[in-house]
């Protein structure tokens, strides 16, 4: 019944329908409820705005978070931007000869070629290793090693130009200068450790927390991403302070007529500069001179002839003796725990295929076999690499029909090393049946030394040294 004791009128649903006056009440509530709601929010924002402008008010910490801090005239967008444009070639460069690398292993084959199982979808663009040419793993791993110790004194003087950026104060002012800070700090943290990391493995400096691969790989990924959003933000900025000054007439400008570049919008130019002490003809020279230094006293370990004299930096730059084995070791017996009795008389070689029974061969019985010869380098992660040594020994393929599978698509390579890293690894099918790839037994017209894999080593066109596993004892061959 209405208020007047008449019958309600009925609702769109055929039922009472509810009074005009408690349809009133409520909008006026939910009116009410939003305005104190929106009374609240203006009221947090207000004292967000107020907390950020006393935030804002703070001085800065003495140092290098205050702008006067910073004074070389030299410094500013067009030096920043020719180093970033050396880097800009570079990094990609030592980026894909690092992927190849990786793709070298053959990792997708198992875990004995992986130490990143958990890659998932950054192993997207694994392929099946080649055989041909037979020196392409020593120029590819060449170039990554070399071109990025040259591109260090680049990346040192890219850091210097845009140190005062490093120390913005405040170090965030909005969610938006926040996500830039922190791409910033992928940046630069990737790029060093990318970089360290690479140094220590290539002198054989392991302090990692773990395994180098790994570290080494997920790194590089990191630091690409960065490197990727970095370029795509700063790429137009680049461009325009290159074109505002010319490099030629920067190479003619001496010290008296240095002057700073004009205020930029992200504060590399000084405020208050001091006078030159060197002109920016000079900051690139002085750069050069330490990449072309750094090229000398590392490129030798790779290219090798007479240029391995000159490659100081090199842990591997100095033959270990004299004679027919006398070439580079990456470690040698005694390192991995391999000792004369480990290889002496009983030492016998395992054939393994579909037969349920191995077939089993003492060296002489090898040696005894028909013998072919490959010239082939070892080349290794760390850049260093040996000329063309005349190795001769069984085919893997000959040995693959041996064993019962001339057709093998994978073989397990297992040591007499005990467990650990690359103590055993698994070949390919294109590996094995390259006519070039070998069950070694001597080397330069002699019996391989302890340290070179004596009694029998593997030897593969195009491998990374570490997968040419030294001391073979069985060879397990699958389809």
């Amino acid at each position: 019944m209405g208020s007047g004791g008449q019958p309600s009128a009925p609702g769109p649903a055929g039922g009472p329908r509810r009074p005009a006056s408690d349809e009133a009440h409520a909008r006026g509530l939910m009116k009410q409820i939003a305005t104190a709601a929106a009374a609240r929010a203006a009221a947090v924002a207000a004292r967000l705005r107020a907390v950020a402008q006393r935030v804002r008010e703070v001085p800065a910490p003495p140092g290098p978070f205050r702008p006067g801090f910073w004074r070389s005239p030299i410094r500013g967008p067009w030096l920043t931007s020719v180093f970033g444009l050396v880097l800009l070639v570079g990094i990609p460069v030592v980026f894909v000869t690092g992927m190849l690398s990786y793709a070298a292993y053959n990792p997708d084959l198992g875990p004995l070629n992986d130490m990143t199982p958990d890659k998932g979808l950054l192993g997207f663009y694994l392929f099946h290793w080649p055989t041909h040419p037979y020196w392409l793993y020593r120029l590819t791993q060449g170039v990554h090693v070399t071109l990025g110790v040259v591109l260090v004194p680049v990346l040192l003087a890219k850091l210097w130009s845009v140190i005062p950026k490093l120390f913005e104060w405040l170090p965030v002012r909005s969610v938006a200068h926040g996500l830039e800070r922190l791409s910033l700090l992928m940046l630069v943290g990737g790029v060093i450790f990318e970089f360290v990391t690479g140094i220590f493995n290539i002198q054989l400096f392991y302090v990692f927390p773990g395994s180098f691969y790994t570290l080494h790989f997920y790194g590089a990924w990191v630091f690409i991403a960065a490197f990727v959003v970095h370029v795509s933000l700063r790429l137009g900025r680049m461009t325009r302070a290159l074109r505002s000054r010319s490099l030629a007439t920067e190479l003619r400008t001496d010290l008296a007529h240095t002057r700073p570049e004009p205020p930029d919008p992200d504060g590399l130019v000084p405020a208050a500069p001091a006078a030159p002490t060197m002109t920016r003809r000079g900051a690139v020279a002085m750069v050069g001179a330490g990449s072309l230094l750094l090229l000398v006293v590392t490129a030798g370990q790779s290219i090798g002839g007479r240029l391995r004299n000159t490659a100081l930096l090199a842990p591997h730059n100095r033959n270990p003796g004299g004679g027919p084995t006398g070439f580079q070791i990456n470690k040698t017996a005694a390192a991995v725990g391999v000792n004369p009795a480990h290889v002496g008389p009983s030492w016998r070689l395992e054939l393994h295929g579909p037969r349920t029974t191995p077939l089993v061969f003492t060296r002489e019985q090898l040696l005894a076999m028909r013998q072919h010869a490959a010239a082939l380098p070892i080349a290794c992660v760390e850049g260093w690499s040996t000329d063309d040594q005349d190795w001769s020994g069984l085919r893997l393929t000959d040995l693959a029909a041996l064993a019962g599978l001339p057709d093998a698509g994978s073989v397990l390579v297992e040591s007499v090393q005990p467990p650990g890293p690359y103590s055993s690894v698994v070949l390919r099918g294109n590996q094995i049946h390259d006519p070039r790839a070998l069950l070694a037994l001597r080397v330069n017209g002699a019996d391989l030394s302890l340290d070179h894999g004596y009694p029998a080593r593997v030897i593969v066109p195009a491998n990374p040294g570490v997968n040419n596993t030294k001391w073979v004892h069985r060879l397990t061959f699958r389809t």
